[in-house]
């Protein structure tokens, strides 16, 4: 798969985290009630990072946790074909009942990763609000789904492919599009 273009470089995607952060306080008026929870992997990465943006800003840490939402996916019988069962980890140690959750996710495309992280929060107990915050959205909606917070929305074709790299797991930030 060839790179065609480079869309976000780390000093970008820096920005677009830093505009995301304070629209998350300012939707929510303050962070009291909320809980950040990053999709595995690149979403738990970019969730951390809102985390540590929004505590800088308001002054206090807000409430964050992980989800790995393979077991609540769809195409799961396309995706294992070992026939052994996958480990669903699940890493929120706050009671979502009644809560703001924001799921935070790299790519939005065609909104199947979305809706089954929110049968996963859902199975936790029942938040007040559901908001969705992505780095990019891409476009090609399958679902009736859309994000509340957007880093960069990208049109792409779908036979091209959006990839996000992020220091923790690939030693550099950026975003691409690739054929």
């Amino acid at each position: 798969m060839a790179e065609k273009a480079s869309i976000l470089d780390e000093q970008s995607i820096n920005r677009a985290l830093t505009r995301i952060a304070h629209e998350i306080i300012e939707r929510n008026k303050g962070i009291e009630e909320c809980i950040l929870v990053g999709i595995k992997t690149r979403g738990a990465f970019l969730a951390k990072r809102l985390a540590k943006k929004i505590e800088s800003i308001e002054g206090k840490p807000i409430k964050i946790g992980e989800l790995d939402i393979t077991l609540y996916r769809d195409d799961l019988s396309l995706k294992n074909d070992s026939n052994e069962p996958l480990v669903q980890q699940v890493d929120i140690t706050h009671d979502v009942a009644n809560k703001k959750v924001v799921l935070v996710d790299d790519v939005l495309y065609t909104g199947r990763t979305v809706r089954a992280a929110m049968d996963a929060v859902m199975d936790l107990g029942r938040p007040a609000q559901i908001q969705l915050a992505v780095l990019v959205d891409r476009g090609h909606r399958e679902l009736p789904i859309r994000a509340d917070y957007v880093g960069k929305n990208i049109p792409t074709s779908s036979s091209e492919r959006i990839v996000v790299k992020v220091t923790e797991t690939d030693g550099v930030d950026g975003v691409t599009i690739n054929d």
